[in-house]
């Protein structure tokens, strides 16, 4: 996790599955929480990481704090439209440049 600007940023890259859920889970929920998770980095997402990502949302919901996902990745574009849960993360859905 970095710190840009006064807010923590969390880079996900790799695979978002289920089986590195429990590595990514307390990155997403203990302190100090991300105020946003760039997912520019993701190649592979399932539902325990969309599960993942709905659950951090709703903590900062809770919380009533900020959470913003970026950069979503081809793979992250792919399963929330195939899933239809975009609107739940009320973030524009922008995929990162390629470099």
């Amino acid at each position: 996790m970095s710190t840009e600007e006064g807010s923590a940023v969390l880079h996900i890259t790799g695979e978002f599955t289920i089986f590195r859920a429990a590595e990514f889970k307390p990155l997403l929920l203990d302190a100090p929480a991300p105020s946003e998770i760039d997912l520019s980095g993701v190649t592979e997402i399932d539902t325990a990481g969309v599960q993942l990502l709905m659950l951090a949302k709703q903590e900062a919901l809770r919380q009533q704090r900020e959470l913003r996902l970026v950069g979503h990745s081809p793979a992250v574009l792919e399963v929330f439209e195939l899933l239809n849960v975009a609107a739940y993360f009320s973030d524009p859905l922008v995929m990162a440049a390629r470099a």
